[in-house]
């Protein structure tokens, strides 16, 4: 099983925008993708799910990520790095069946010029201390807002050909 995390729980965002257009270009190259946004985090997480604790509405989102084999995350950038939400999230996950001997991708954006390069490379260590291991092959998306159309596709030519060429590498992986 694969999972499309888009990393942010900011309503309306491209990182979700990017991660539906990703599950949209997986499924046209024969790759059927679950999307877990993060969104969709119970608004009780903290108080909840951390430190061995479970809800029962964390429970479905606990079983998708056992369940995951291969993950993509999508990831915008927070102040220099990765958005606090998917460091608690992470944490929210049960040790080690969650992450454990698992593949990712990674694909970094920013509103700003250099699509999170720093926060996909923190992002990366937290991976290695979990034991989910990265395909090297990184995206970053800069200047995101110009990189999607009005139906959330991209549309550069240097971007599709850059994505298509991760996803290609992603089924493969």
């Amino acid at each position: 099983m694969v999972t499309i995390i888009a990393s942010t729980n900011r309503p309306n965002s491209s990182t979700l925008k990017l991660a539906q257009y990703y599950q949209r270009r997986l499924a046209s190259k024969g790759l059927e993708t679950n999307l877990l946004s993060l969104m969709d985090l119970p608004e009780t997480l903290i108080g909840t799910d951390l430190y061995g604790k479970r809800s029962e509405a964390f429970r479905p989102i606990q079983e998708l990520v056992t369940n995951t084999d291969k993950f993509l995350f999508v990831i915008p950038e927070y102040n220099g790095s990765f958005p606090g939400v998917l460091k608690t999230f992470i944490d929210a996950c049960d040790f080690p069946a969650s992450f454990y001997e698992k593949k990712a991708a990674l694909v970094g954006l920013s509103s700003g010029k250099y699509g999170n390069i720093r926060g996909i490379e923190h992002f990366n260590g937290v991976c290695g201390y979990v034991h989910l291991h990265v395909m090297p092959l990184r995206i970053h998306i800069a200047n995101i807002r110009q990189e999607l159309d009005m139906d959330g596709n991209l549309f550069l030519a240097d971007t599709v050909k850059f994505t298509d060429e991760q996803m290609d590498k992603f089924i493969a992986y």
